[in-house]
């Protein structure tokens, strides 16, 4: 597998954050769902990559500039076709490592609380990130999770 970046342009990697956005909409109330629009995602404090295991795309992430010395973590999705194939780690692996890369002290992630939601959380987990009230521009809501990861 491979990761690039990523202008959002194709036809592969547009359908899928089609699918990551009616998956956050489904799985959570409008007014809890958080995830970037394709306008957000091409804003200049976001960096977009998607991982391709070969010609087929298996997944994306995004990195937003909170601050000099905090990142966020925004629209992870594994394609349905590489679920528990690694993807999902491997871009996680590389965020973290551009945001060592960028001088970040921390980084951040806001995903789902309900059952659909549970794989990423424990994913997160397992890369050391804990669980910590919102930040940012976010409040507290029961259909929120936050995480940090001290780097």
């Amino acid at each position: 597998m491979h990761i690039k970046e990523d202008d959002l342009t194709g036809p592969e990697i547009r359908a899928l954050l089609e699918t990551h956005f009616a998956g956050m909409l489904a799985n959570s109330p409008e007014g809890s769902c958080h995830f970037l629009d394709f306008d957000g995602l091409n804003a200049p404090d976001v960096t977009f990559w998607s991982i391709w295991d070969g010609d087929s795309l298996a997944g994306c992430g995004a990195l937003k500039e909170l601050d000099p010395e905090h990142g966020e973590i925004k629209s992870m999705r594994t394609h349905e076709q590489h679920l528990r194939k690694g993807a999902g780690a491997m871009m996680l692996t590389h965020i973290i490592s551009e945001a060592r890369e960028r001088g970040y002290r921390r980084l951040s992630l806001e995903t789902g609380s309900t059952a659909a939601f549970v794989p990423a959380l424990r994913m997160y987990e397992a890369h050391g990130f804990e669980y910590c009230p919102p930040f940012g521009d976010y409040v507290e809501d029961p259909f929120s999770r936050f995480m940090t990861l001290a780097i």
